[in-house]
């Protein structure tokens, strides 16, 4: 099997198989459903929000390559006026920056720097989007979900609903029949402003947005939250998941920040403090109120299958990427086709850290069992989400 392993990996350098999901569970038994947002996926590799979620070109990239889903760029919220109360983060692109991040003599990953925020066009131009995404979905292509930034304020100032119902409608009406999947970002510049010096600002944030926006909906609407990492100590991030508790989803974690470059920035010390608090609230098991969570989807600093399942291990049923998607080709093995392709055939099939080598592993190691003669890459989050 690790020669047929091998072999695959050499072969696939030119193309993907065009279902490498029944291919894997056909020529090696191991099943990669994954899940995210209650969605049953074919496996557990998307993309997060972001520039390379912005046209009609990149998603149609992606459903050719085979990617999971999609998380399109982050929309700043409105109300009918078009007025914004977050409009400081619909600021225009600048050129993206993909660098090694060194700390001292240490190479510390990719990264890519940018001083762009959120969608920088009209709402109208974004809700044909989201009809574009919409019907890559219903066609079991790719599964497409929106972002959105919505108005958060400050201790005993109410949030402004109009904005919320305005925003969730008129998207939920784009997208026309339920369920209908929206991701809330909570953007990790947000981590470098002055609105989040407040921790109850913040757990109030993560208790109240998810039932606004599923009440702003004309429609049954599913709420993730995309938590980013607070410039707080890190049993914070335990206090923002349990607070987060009524999301239907939490991608865990965005993006650092560094506040002397005034920019987010991601790598191995990304993926690193992710999977620690992931890990740590793990072990505190069902006295933290672990069982309530709802499902967990991993992002930060992955560059490997190892990666991958590490997030899946810490009880993710599915991970985001967005760096890895931009590296240099060289970076790459394969040969030819998309970055995203090109992603994915590293992501799975590398023979040493790929996703289908690590399951392996830890078959090896008696840390995940056959069932009905297959691996699931869903057992290894079955601790945290048993159903």
């Amino acid at each position: 099997m690790r020669a047929l392993l091998a072999a695959d990996f050499e072969r696939f350098r030119d193309e993907l198989p065009r279902d490498f999901p029944a291919y894997i569970r056909d020529a090696y038994r191991i099943d990669l459903t994954a899940r995210y947002l209650g969605q049953s996926l074919p496996h557990p590799i998307g993309k997060g929000s972001g520039q390379l979620s912005l046209n009609e070109r990149q998603l149609e990239e992606d459903a050719a390559a085979g990617l999971a889903f999609v998380v399109l760029k982050t929309l700043i919220a409105q109300d009918a006026t078009g007025v914004q109360s977050m409009a400081a983060w619909a600021v225009h692109e600048t050129k993206m920056k993909v660098e090694r991040r060194i700390v001292g003599e240490s190479n510390r990953g990719w990264t890519v720097t940018w001083k762009g925020r959120g969608w920088d066009r009209s709402f109208d131009e974004y809700l044909a989007l989201v009809r574009v995404g919409r019907d890559f979905t219903r066609a079991g292509e790719l599964l497409v979900l929106p972002s959105v930034k919505y108005h958060l304020p400050r201790l005993g100032v109410p949030f402004v609903e109009s904005e919320y119902r305005f925003t969730t409608a008129g998207l939920a009406e784009a997208w026309g029949e339920a369920p209908f999947l929206l991701e809330k970002d909570f953007s990790p510049t947000l981590a470098g402003d002055a609105l989040a010096e407040d921790r109850e600002q913040i757990l109030r944030w993560l208790r109240e947005t998810p039932e606004l926006i599923r009440w702003s909906s004309p429609i049954e609407t599913f709420v993730s939250l995309k938590l980013m990492n607070a410039r707080f100590p890190e049993d914070f991030q335990h206090e923002m998941m349990l607070a987060a508790a009524s999301a239907d989803a939490l991608v865990c974690f965005n993006r650092l920040f560094d506040v002397e470059r005034g920019v987010a920035y991601g790598g191995t010390d990304l993926l690193e403090r992710n999977l620690r608090v992931l890990g740590s609230f793990s072990r505190l098991g069902s006295a933290a109120g672990e069982a309530l969570l709802p499902g967990l989807c991993g992002t930060g600093g992955i560059g490997s299958g190892r990666d991958v399942v590490a997030y899946a291990q810490a009880g993710c049923e599915a991970v985001q990427l967005h760096t890895f998607f931009q590296l240099p080709l060289d970076e790459y093995t394969a040969r030819s086709g998309s970055r995203t392709q090109r992603a994915l055939h590293q992501l799975l099939f590398h023979p040493h850290v790929g996703l289908i080598a690590e399951l392996w592993r830890l078959e090896e190691l008696g840390v995940v069992h056959r069932r009905g003669g297959d691996l699931h890459f869903l057992d290894l989050s079955h601790a945290r989400h048993p159903g």
